[in-house]
Formats: structure tokens, sequence, C-alpha cells
């Protein structure tokens, strides 16, 4: 009688350690999911190294942005996002507030009297005009 407890309570603790172990294997596996980033590129006004570095931090401090790089020269900034996360807009709004005009926003006149004079550029500055062309890549 006692090997028949036993072979039962053995079986019992057996089965539930299978248990278990299924369950880890369900809910350790974990599905990937596909981000769909979006490239796009818009005039920023900007004169110096110091407006390029301001004008990335802002756009960088956008939760979302993974890449920012403004051109001097051509007076653009090309930003790859994650669309789930941020939208174009927010990014124009992101570096408006550091002082600086998008070809959609104009930069805060409080944060633009607060740029040292290299970076105070001229209000009627050309910048990129183009049509932002965005992209989504997967």
């Amino acid at each position: 009688m006692k090997k028949v407890v036993v072979s039962i309570a053995l079986i019992a603790v057996i089965g539930l350690v299978s248990c278990k172990n299924e369950t880890k294997k369900e809910t350790t596996q974990t599905e990937q999911k596909e981000v769909a980033m979006t490239k796009t590129t818009f005039g920023v006004r900007g004169n110096c190294g110091m407006c390029k570095s301001t004008i990335e931090k802002a756009a960088n401090g956008v939760e979302g942005v993974t890449e920012a790089n403004w051109d001097k020269n051509k007076k653009e900034i090309h930003v790859a996002f994650d669309g789930s996360k941020t939208n174009i807009e927010a990014i124009h709004k992101a570096i408006a507030a550091s002082g600086y005009d998008t070809d959609k926003v104009s930069g805060s006149e409080e944060s633009y009297n607060n740029l040292p004079g290299c970076c105070q550029y001229d209000h009627e500055m050309k910048m990129s005009l183009k049509e932002g062309t965005t992209e989504e890549t997967h």
C-alpha cells in the first residue's frame, strides 16, 4: 500500500513539474514586433555648429526619434523616427521651442533671444523649402 501511495505522489510531482515547464516555455517566447521607421527632411533656419548641436538635440529629445542630422549649408534636417511614438509635428514643435524656425513652425521668440549671438539667424533666411519628403521603411 505504501508503494502505491508513494508511486501516486511521485507521478503527481512529475506531472506538476512538467506542467510548470510547459507554462514557462509559453511565457518566455516573445513575438518580434516590426516597427515602421519614418524618414523625413524639412527646412530649419540656423547659422553655425552651435545651431547644429541645439537643433539636433531638440529633435533627438523627442521620444521615438532615432536620428537627426541638420545640414548647415542646406538649412535642412534629416530625421528618422518611430511613427508609433511620435509624429512630424512634434519634431517641428520641439525644434521651434529651442528657438529655431522650421518650414512649418516659427521658433519661440523667448528661446531665440536666449541663443548666443552667432546663432541669432536672419528670420528671412532661405531654407530648404521642398515639401518634406516622407518615406516609411520596415
